[in-house]
């Protein structure tokens, strides 16, 4: 019960990873808003997970919706003590077939929702007194460029980057911002990523998939359920002292 009596905002809650650290939240004794851009899965899934969870419409490209989700999160629970920025799409394209649209589409939720959803809730910790916990999802696709996936990874690069910045900033008002870099995770996202090199390098659906897989460290891909001790650790007091850091949770594949 290292989360009891506080209450958390994550973004793209309705599956996957922002769903498996839902439930854990709550298994830890928090109130869980699940925000998601698909409210019938958010609704369906604060069902299935209990009455600490709530569901709440939330699009992270629209400032209007991503702070009516703020306000009828802290009307809900009192106030956010801890946030999830989890919401994030995926593209791939060689260079010369990058689409300015596509860019900006991917720029707008990965980065600009990422800073002003901080940002919002931010905003409402300073208020309240309490200070908070602000967590980011980066990846190892942050750490490194790679031939087919200039724009996902840099705007995962631009989220560790804004982690140490909003880290710097917001400690002052006892708010520890800090983010988790995934490696490869099993699940719907990564059924998509494979489609893509599926197209551009090639290969059979599910070749990719099984590549990566063997080729981390560890032996597997990850899992969902792989991230959760790290998420539970940096929204706890356990992480107080822990400033504007970036932790690697994929199984060995990148060394810092």
């Amino acid at each position: 019960m290292r989360l009891a009596g506080k209450s958390a905002l994550i973004t793209g809650a309705a599956r996957g990873i922002g769903r498996a650290f839902a439930e854990t939240y709550i298994r830890e004794g928090a109130r869980v808003a699940i925000a998601d851009i698909d409210l019938a899965k958010a609704r369906a899934t604060a069902t299935e997970l209990g009455d600490a969870a709530i569901a709440v419409h939330m699009d992270v490209s629209q400032q209007e919706s991503i702070d009516r989700a703020v306000s009828e999160t802290r009307a809900a629970f009192g106030g956010i003590d801890i946030l999830v920025n989890n919401a994030a799409i995926f593209t791939a394209a060689p260079i010369v077939e990058i689409d300015r649209a596509d860019f900006d589409r991917v720029f707008n939720i990965n980065v600009a929702g990422t800073l002003f959803t901080l940002q919002a809730v931010a905003r409402q910790m300073i208020a309240s007194g309490k200070g908070g916990k602000i967590i980011n999802m980066a990846s190892q696709a942050g750490r490194r460029g790679e031939p087919l996936v200039a724009v996902y990874c840099a705007s995962k690069a631009a989220i560790i980057s804004l982690t140490q910045s909003a880290g710097l900033n917001l400690i002052a008002h006892g708010i520890n911002v800090n983010a988790i870099s995934p490696g490869v995770v099993d699940g719907e996202h990564w059924d998509g990523v494979d489609a893509f090199f599926a197209k551009y390098e090639n290969k059979a659906p599910g070749q990719k998939k099984r590549e990566v897989g063997e080729a981390v460290p560890f032996g597997r891909m990850g899992t969902a359920e792989d991230l959760c001790g790290m998420a539970v650790f940096l929204a706890s007091t356990d992480a107080d002292y822990v400033v504007g850091q970036t932790y690697n949770v994929d199984g060995g594949q990148w060394l810092s």
